[in-house]
């Protein structure tokens, strides 16, 4: 039994010895980002690697607040956050109908929601930008949103569906026996129960909609309409880059994403494992 117990002790040491191994090794590329954004310019370029001992400036931080940067970081959380919310206005109800329901052609529509997602975004700039600058929405926050939603709408209802099929269907039927309408249903019983999954599904299409560049590029012209990671390219020039204002600039459009993750954590784990199991 000590043998057992000993080498189970061993097991468990190796474990969280190779977890940790793993996550520094995906946090490091982050902490270099932030240390380098604090290191004077000689610093920076310096072949000796130097993560602690130096004076750290604010520098960077403070040119890019000077050209204007905040402010295309404010319009991406304005973007980010509309597109989410109505992805989730439509995606919620529609995941609840294909687990919920039976209806003809319900494989087939289902299915063409996992086809959307084989198609690169680059085929579809084109005829979209065309189609938009005819319905006057090219330049405007409503063209990105709409495009997001259109992105974010299939993979987010397969997350909620998968979600969706870990609650008894019989907690809905307790409910309508108890007196509530299919509305309230929804509303009451079954969304209060789903908000890990709708904690999970909203961050991955806010982080989308955070994250897109392409569409951005595209139909945005105005300079002060133009979102971060669209911003942060100017950063690039023809034969160089400022790159403490780069790495300011990066680490400040992180910290959107990070919040997210830190406050809703605990409801995130939940919701991108229980759709794995069904019960």
């Amino acid at each position: 039994m000590r043998v057992r117990g000993a080498s189970q002790t061993i097991r468990d040491i190796l474990c969280v010895a190779v977890t940790l191994a793993v996550v520094l090794v995906f946090l490091f590329p982050v902490f270099w980002m932030v240390i380098s954004s604090l290191k004077p310019l000689n610093l920076l370029f310096s072949q000796e690697i130097r993560l602690f001992g130096f004076q750290p400036i604010f520098e960077y931080y403070a040119q890019i607040v000077q050209v204007g940067f905040l402010r295309f970081v404010g319009n991406s959380v304005l973007v980010s956050l509309v597109a989410t919310a109505a992805c989730m206005l439509m995606a919620f109800p529609a995941a609840y109908a294909f687990s919920r329901f039976r209806f003809r052609g319900k494989g087939v529509v289902f299915s063409l929601f996992g086809l959307t997602q084989i198609f690169p975004w680059i085929i579809l700039v084109t005829p979209i930008f065309i189609i938009f600058f005819l319905l006057g929405l090219s330049n405007s926050y409503l063209g990105l949103v709409l495009i997001y939603i259109a992105v974010g709408i299939p993979f987010t209802t397969y997350m909620l569906f998968g979600y969706l099929e870990t609650i008894p269907k019989e907690i809905d039927d307790a409910a309508v026996i108890d007196g509530c309408s299919a509305t309230g249903t929804i509303v009451y019983v079954v969304m209060p129960i789903a908000v890990p999954g709708l904690v999970a599904a909203a961050t991955h299409a806010f982080i989308v909609a955070w994250n897109e560049f392409l569409f951005a590029l595209t139909l945005i012209t105005t300079t002060g309409k133009k979102t971060a990671p669209v911003a942060l390219a100017t950063f690039f020039g023809e034969y160089g880059a400022n790159w403490g204002q780069v790495l300011a600039a990066a680490t400040v459009t992180s910290i959107p994403t990070l919040l997210f993750f830190l406050f809703l954590q605990r409801y995130l784990l939940k919701g991108l494992t229980a759709g794995s199991v069904k019960q």
